[in-house]
């Protein structure tokens, strides 16, 4: 479904699933930048156990953005990631678990999807370099003015696909970045960290969720676990939804439609390529200092709370006069099955549904309607067990004028006559079959009450003045479904074997994806075999349709992925004897990789949102092609072409440290049972990594400007969920003992149970917190000590307090900053930490001695563990403002505070960063 169009109507229609993010920044003290401390309590009034990172909606923004410069290279790619990744821990703070998920091999039914992202994006990119190139021409013919044009390699952004060097290379970062967060970073020191890169198959949203799915199967599990999951797309919502987890929130960047982005010529605001005229650049400021700033800030974060969802689709679901007890957590389950129907990764939409066009809506009054209809059904089948009963009574007391009365009391005073009695009945009817539960169409306010309006009108900017392209179909005249089926299929719609045809792939594909949000991946090998869907009116006989999947299958290795859904022009990522497929034109396999191909707009009016009109790719013919060119690969090509698995990452303070460690020792062969109670109740099996980050080892940076750890206390192990029987069905409720949110919107009966009070909506997660507010004296206070017109006052160079530092002076200093003076030469290390103690070292046990109990996985984990020695680290730095790398380790001094000092970095020190 489309990303933007589901977003903006879901946050129309429930409004109070939204909160903003309060995110707390680095403050800059004398050139030195003072890091967040994530290990304080959450400033946004909630404590979060888990966050998950869907990577891939954190790498390509990272990668290459679109409304800032992009990074010059591979290695500030990877610090840009570095950086993204700690501003959504310093805002989530999660206690227990940071899990991070990259795109693995997907199945056959999203590599569909995948194959045509990649091959779009390829020809957008070269028709826009020829209209690039094309108007610059133009524009220097007529005199105008353009800057040099930059020669530089376009980043491909199809690198991002399993099985690359790009993807292998950002696996060997992440370990690298996961080992000196666990090493310096306070907020890091109680978790526990589980990274899935590329090599382990399934999409990352989905390895998260399989991960959920099975520890909530466990019986160490906390059913109520707090989890946090960040990713922008709009299938989140719904697997979130899918866990029946009773606290799940989703953090993402707020959606801003239409961010300025500079022409590709001129680099200037306000117009694209092909409007561009060549007109010289106007000064920025008054000696155009401004010249290299973007008109944009930094995005911002908004969390969307589940909870509060289910208490929307609650209300909205609700129905009464049903024969059966009515179970909102079944009800939630066909509320995401149906937005199946809009579209998703896997399906393409059903004919005239547009979520745009309140297509959700429309779908939920169809389900509330059949599902009194099939409530109809239920009382036929239960009338066997009613025959003996006696029945004393009537099934309803008819009201109003059709009131039973007694003989001879119809005339007395207070009854009614009834004026047209069949209106009446027939108005009694109506009445009856209709649910008092909210219309679907309706929408709500901040508080939960429904709109006094039937719907939120859309505003201007969301419709276009562009014209709308042009539509063969015309579902408003006599004829749609033959024209359909001619225009999209090439058949007539008289053709019931293939209208049939059609339809039972689609009917496998909703088993499928069902199956996928649910229980995991049914089949492998599976696709849907169209590029459009059925109409609703052919789903008939549906019952009767197989929806079994062939049972073991395997997901294709990562080269192998490539060669499916890779462009001839993206073949360079490919080894030389692979990519000759792609482009020899006596390649067996050559149809595959179309130089050009249609788009269909489908209704739409932007390429972007259409149909691409690929062949679809034929796996016995790829294999029997690939058989050939296997044997060329190096054994570099053959590990990367291997499947893997997760990998866990701890730090000295964790309760697992020396277990794990202590099977490094033993070189255990064996998988191990992870002990739950040291981790949270996580459950698993452990085996030996080659590859492994172990303590007193040095971990090398991969990246150049980055330097290496030689103190590393951190450790990592392969980890591997629980397993189950391929037919195990994962329970799709809520668990015992889990305690359900405390309602926010406002109660349906608040007038009558109120007594008068007044309903004060929550707008954050803690209802008792009070707005911050300035009174009067703090204004007059303001306006005395601040310049007017100014954008900084008199304290914008001003330490900040001392409760500040807390002991966490880590970050860096940033490009161009000047080296902190030397004012703590003649302190020894043993006196620099006086002081009361951070909170986090006022229980200690030692570790040495074996005094260490064995502690529980509830949340007291994270005050009873040793301290943690804050970094101390003011460094010269290099490229995006990281410290580069140095042969000599020492040379850094600390900076002094006044009521807590701050010692000499151990040469062999790392920093970290916010």
């Amino acid at each position: 479904m489309g990303v933007p169009a589901f977003f903006r109507w879901l946050s129309r229609k429930y409004p109070s699933i939204i909160v903003n993010c309060v995110e707390e920044k680095p403050k800059e003290c004398n050139g030195v930048k003072i890091p967040v401390d994530a290990s304080k309590p959450n400033p946004n009034d909630v404590e979060f156990d888990n966050l998950y990172l869907d990577m891939n909606g954190i790498i390509h923004p990272c990668t290459h953005p679109e409304d800032k410069p992009a990074p010059k290279n591979e290695d500030e790619m990877m610090v840009a990631i570095f950086e993204y990744i700690d501003r959504l821990f310093n805002i989530v703070r999660p206690r227990r678990l940071l899990y991070m998920a990259i795109d693995g091999v997907a199945p056959r039914a999203k590599m569909n999807q995948q194959r045509s992202r990649r091959f779009r994006a390829s020809k957008e990119g070269m028709e826009a370099a020829v209209e690039k190139q094309r108007v610059r021409e133009e524009i220097l013919a007529k005199g105008g003015f353009l800057p040099p044009e930059e020669i530089k390699e376009r980043f491909d952004s199809n690198c991002i696909t399993p099985g690359t060097e790009f993807m292998d290379n950002l696996a060997k970062c992440l370990r690298y970045y996961i080992a000196d967060r666990l090493n310096n970073d306070p907020g890091w020191k109680n978790l526990t960290v589980i990274l899935s890169d590329a090599s382990a198959p399934g999409e990352g949203e989905h390895k998260i969720m399989d991960y959920i799915r099975r520890q909530r199967a466990q019986p160490n599990h906390d059913p109520n676990t707090h989890h946090c999951l960040c990713g922008a797309d709009a299938d989140l919502i719904m697997l979130g939804l899918a866990t029946h987890e009773p606290n799940f929130t989703i953090i993402r960047e707020e959606f801003k439609p239409n961010k300025p982005k500079p022409c590709g010529l001129c680099n200037q605001f306000g117009h694209e390529v092909k409007d561009c005229e060549g007109l010289p650049r106007e000064k920025k400021g008054k000696h155009d200092e401004l010249a290299d700033s973007l008109p944009c800030a930094e995005g911002e974060f908004i969390f969307l709370r589940l909870n509060v969802l289910r208490e929307y689709l609650e209300r909205e679901l609700t129905m009464a006069s049903l024969p059966f007890t009515f179970d909102v957590e079944r009800s939630i389950d066909d509320w995401v099955f149906m937005c199946f129907f809009v579209g998703n990764d896997f399906l393409p939409h059903l004919p005239s549904l547009e979520i745009r066009e309140g297509a959700i809506d429309r779908l939920v009054n169809i389900y509330k309607n059949v599902v009194h209809k099939t409530g109809d059904s239920f009382r036929r089948r239960q009338k066997e067990k009613r025959k003996r009963m006696k029945r004393d009574q009537p099934a309803f007391t008819p009201s109003g004028i059709l009131t039973p009365h007694a003989l001879g009391s119809r005339n007395s005073p207070g009854s009614q006559v009834a004026s047209n009695p069949r209106q009446a009945a027939y108005e009694m009817r109506m009445q009856n079959n209709s649910s008092p539960s909210i219309s679907p169409n309706t929408s709500f306010t901040s508080d939960g009450s429904p709109s006094p309006i039937g719907g939120i009108k859309r505003k201007a900017e969301d419709s276009d003045s562009e014209p709308e392209p042009e539509d063969n179909v015309r579902l408003w005249e006599a004829g749609w479904k033959q024209r359909y089926y001619k225009n999209k299929f090439d058949v007539d719609a008289a053709d019931e074997k293939f209208r049939r045809k059609v339809v039972q792939s689609y009917v496998e594909g909703l088993c499928w994806v069902l199956r996928y949000y649910y229980q995991g991946c049914a089949s492998w090998k599976w696709y849907y075999p169209f590029h459009y869907a059925p109409f609703a009116s052919d789903f008939e006989g549906i019952a009767d349709m197989p929806s079994d999947f062939e049972k073991g299958t395997k997901p294709f290795k990562p080269l192998e992925q490539l060669m499916g859904v890779f462009p001839a022009a993206s073949g360079n990522f490919l080894p030389p004897s692979w990519r000759k497929l792609m482009s020899d034109p006596d390649s067996s396999i050559i149809d595959f990789y179309p130089e050009d191909f249609a788009i269909d707009l489908n209704g739409k009016k932007y390429a972007w949102q259409g149909v691409a009109l690929l062949p679809f790719v034929d796996e016995r013919r790829l294999r029997a092609a690939l058989e050939e060119v296997y044997p060329d690969l190096t054994p570099e090509e053959n590990r990367r072409n291997s499947l893997g698995g997760d990998v866990l990452f701890v730090g000295k303070h964790h309760p697992l440290h020396d277990f794990i460690l202590e099977l490094y020792q033993t070189g255990s062969a064996e998988p191990v049972d992870v002990p739950p109670e040291l981790c949270h109740g996580i459950q698993g099996k452990f085996s030996l990594d080659e590859e492994a980050i172990l303590p007193d080892q040095v971990v090398c940076s991969p990246v150049p400007m980055l330097r290496d750890l030689t103190q590393n206390t951190a450790i990592s192990i392969n980890f591997k969920d629980p397993q189950f029987a391929e037919d195990y069905i994962f329970k799709a409720v809520l668990l015992p003992g889990a305690r359900k949110p405390a309602a926010v919107l406002k109660p349906s009966d608040w007038e009558k149970s109120s007594n008068g009070r007044q309903w004060k909506p929550q707008l954050g997660f803690n209802r008792d917190r009070r707005p911050v507010h300035l009174d009067q004296a703090a204004f007059r206070t303001l306006g005395h000590v601040m310049p007017r017109g100014s954008g900084a006052g008199m304290y914008s160079n001003a330490a900040p307090p001392p409760a500040t530092y807390q002991g966490n002076l880590y970050r860096p200093l940033l490009r161009g900053q000047a080296q902190i003076p030397k004012l703590m030469s003649n302190m020894r290390p043993q006196d620099s930490w006086r002081g009361p103690p951070p909170l986090f070292q006022q229980q200690r046990f030692d570790r040495g001695v074996g005094a260490e109990p064995l502690l529980p996985w509830n949340r007291m984990i994270q005050t009873q563990n040793a301290a943690f020695p804050p970094n101390q680290y003011q460094m010269l730095a290099g490229p995006g403002g990281y410290p580069p790398r140095r042969d000599d380790r020492g040379g850094r001094q600390g900076y002094p505070r006044e009521g807590r000092k701050y010692p000499l970095p151990p040469p062999s020190g790392r920093y970290s960063w916010n």
